[in-house]
């Protein structure tokens, strides 16, 4: 029997449909969200959460803004990233790392998230963030990236109870290298075994240092940390 082509059309709109992981939900959470799902295996079986933070660039209300860099980003390039991406978006000022929690709860409340696997991270304006949001919550997650961004020293103590990757380069004059050092000597004045790595990027200048989001060490990494549920 021969198909009409109207048939394999119909078909392929629904493979496309089927395969389409990234929406939008913006009346749930006081951030409205990008939310990126993984393969059905991964999600069967519990899924990673990382939580993306943009930075000051990609703040407002169109959410088509925080496609222009970061998680979201690389994953629109072809990227498969075995976790559950989160990617919100703050229409001005500081990231209020209560509405991150709220973002988070209701992602975990409502997907078959792994709870020993979350994970935050973010740029610039994100960095500040993660850094904020880490450390008033470090119980809530696993580990954080904080990329070109900076802190305040009185969160060293909780952000020196987990694993951290902060990364800055050294020719960044929008937001200093001196940010993230001030961050890394607290962390390390509370706790000289803290486990935080601090990546200097040599001739990296404030937007260069966005790469890392489109190369697998750094999802590798916070995939290798994991934390133990009681």
């Amino acid at each position: 029997m021969r198909l009409s082509p109207l048939f394999y059309l119909i078909i392929l709109c629904t493979i496309t449909t089927a395969q389409a992981q990234l929406k939008t939900i913006t009346d749930q959470t006081d951030y409205p969200f990008w939310i990126n799902l993984p393969k059905q295996e991964v999600l069967d079986n519990k899924a990673p959460v990382i939580l993306f933070l943009h930075g000051k660039s990609l703040s407002g209300t169109n959410l088509n803004r925080v496609k222009r860099y970061g998680v979201i980003r690389a994953i629109e390039r072809g990227k498969e990233i075995p976790a559950i991406v989160i990617a919100p978006q703050v229409a001005h000022g500081a990231w209020n790392p209560d509405k991150l929690l709220q973002l988070l709860e209701y992602v975990q409340n409502h997907y078959n998230t792994d709870l020993s696997k979350v994970y935050v991270c973010g740029m610039s304006l994100g960095g500040y963030g993660t850094f904020d949001f880490a450390g008033k919550y470090p119980d809530k997650i696993t580990a954080a990236v904080a990329i070109c961004g900076g802190g305040n020293i009185k969160d060293a103590y909780n952000l020196a109870k987990i694993p951290l990757w902060v990364i800055h380069g050294n020719k960044d004059y929008i937001v200093p290298l001196s940010e993230s050092k001030k961050m890394v000597k607290a962390i390390q004045t509370c706790d000289p075994d803290a486990n935080v790595t601090f990546t200097i990027v040599k001739g990296g200048n404030h937007g260069s240092v966005e790469h890392y989001f489109r190369e697998d060490k750094i999802y590798q990494w916070m995939f290798n940390q994991s934390k133990l549920i009681p």
